[in-house]
């Protein structure tokens, strides 16, 4: 979009800071269109039982919120994983402008299309991605699904529990993990495996030159 019309946009919106561990949305609440400023954030669904899936990870310049402008409420969560700056944008003007304005309409077109892409290549690392990549994957979910507010992000597993999870064998996770700490990525704690840069590890799940 151009940079008038961009400034249009943001006009209405509003900055603000989460530190992590911090649910910012959950199922039920009212829609809301967020540009991701700095951070890293997880959209999840949860079951009837209270297990959870991340859908997505939200990083800087990534937008939240513009399929529930087409599509209505979805039934899912968003929680902060590091401290994030968010600036909420006024969906209901945004969606009233593209209804108008081709070049908006395009602008959320080209944003949805890049969250299907994404979708595909999450799916792909999941089936088809490298130990390394399906491990770096695996420890943000568990570790953000037992993030408290404002506490650590620890995933709670064994090294044997870790490879069984991603379809491989302890050596190999251990390897993995031990290049993940030297990379400065995480540290192995008493409890399982502690995030120390989680933008960082996000990073390797989508590295197709992962080992």
């Amino acid at each position: 979009m151009s940079p008038d019309l961009t400034r249009t946009l943001l006009a209405r919106g509003v900055r603000s800071e989460y530190p992590a561990g911090t649910t910012i949305y959950r199922s039920g609440d009212a829609p809301r269109t967020l540009l991701v400023v700095s951070g890293l954030l997880r959209v999840f669904m949860s079951s009837p039982d209270g297990r959870e899936v991340t859908v997505r990870y939200a990083r800087a310049h990534d937008v939240l919120g513009i399929a529930v402008l087409v599509g209505g409420p979805a039934d899912v969560g968003v929680q902060t994983l590091a401290p994030s700056t968010l600036y909420r944008i006024d969906g209901a003007h945004l969606a009233a402008r593209a209804r108008g304005d081709g070049e908006v309409a395009w602008a959320l077109a080209e944003e949805l299309n890049r969250r299907l892409y994404e979708n595909l290549q999450q799916t792909a690392v999941h089936a088809f991605g490298s130990v390394r990549q399906r491990v770096a994957m695996h420890v943000l979910d568990l570790a953000s699904a037992q993030q408290g507010p404002g506490g650590p992000l620890v995933a709670r597993v064994s090294q044997q529990e870790l490879a069984e999870a991603v379809g491989s064998v302890r050596e190999v996770v251990a390897r993995v993990l031990r290049d993940l700490r030297s990379a400065g990525l995480v540290t192995t704690v008493p409890t399982g495996v502690h995030v120390i840069d989680p933008t960082g590890l996000h990073d390797q799940t989508w590295n197709p030159g992962a080992g």
